[in-house]
């Protein structure tokens, strides 16, 4: 069986739910999968890949993401590794750009892709300055993460480890018992 490590460098919470939700399509997918944050990794790392997330703040990746990729840049450089950043909010639409840190880590170690999700701001999450500096920059609230965006993308990473979309098993439409199918 495959065996993924999902680490996940999340302030208040939106990019460690990314990561569940890309850990839940692998194990869909029969790819056995853990998410953890980079405080509180396992002793051993012998996974068969990885895939780190961090949060974007001002345009820099999360420093607990940055310090976890360069403590294991030798193991994460000779696994298959996929790389994701969250945190931009409101229209994402013209591609937000990408941190420099997180497109350097990614040549130097060969990961497969970077991909840049939404974000989400909730003011009732922020403390007093972090609520002054959206205030200044003009940044809306909400959730700007798309669920189906993630989902693919972590099909994606299935399919390139080696599990085609044909083991994932069969799903009944919202609304419809199980045992109406049959």
């Amino acid at each position: 069986m495959t065996n993924v490590l999902i680490v996940a460098a999340s302030k208040h919470g939106a990019t460690t739910e990314i990561a569940c939700s890309i850990g839940q399509q692998l194990e869909l997918r029969g790819i056995h999968t853990m998410v953890t944050d980079p405080g509180e990794l396992p002793s051993k790392l012998d996974y068969d890949a990885f895939v780190v997330g961090g949060a974007v703040y001002a345009g820099a990746w999360s420093p607990a993401a940055r310090r976890f990729v360069e403590a294991q840049r030798d193991l994460l450089a000779s696994r298959p590794l996929w790389l994701f950043s969250s945190g931009p909010v409101g229209d994402i639409a013209s591609g937000p750009d990408e941190p420099r840190e997180v497109t350097a880590f990614a040549g130097e170690l060969h990961a497969r892709d970077h991909r840049v999700f939404g974000g989400r701001l909730e003011p009732t999450a922020l403390h007093l300055y972090e609520r002054l500096a959206v205030r200044f920059v003009h940044a809306p609230y909400g959730d700007f993460r798309d669920w189906h965006d993630i989902e693919q993308w972590a099909d994606s990473i299935a399919t390139a480890l080696g599990h085609p979309a044909h083991a994932r098993p069969p799903v009944p439409p919202r609304g419809v018992a199980e045992n109406a199918l049959a």
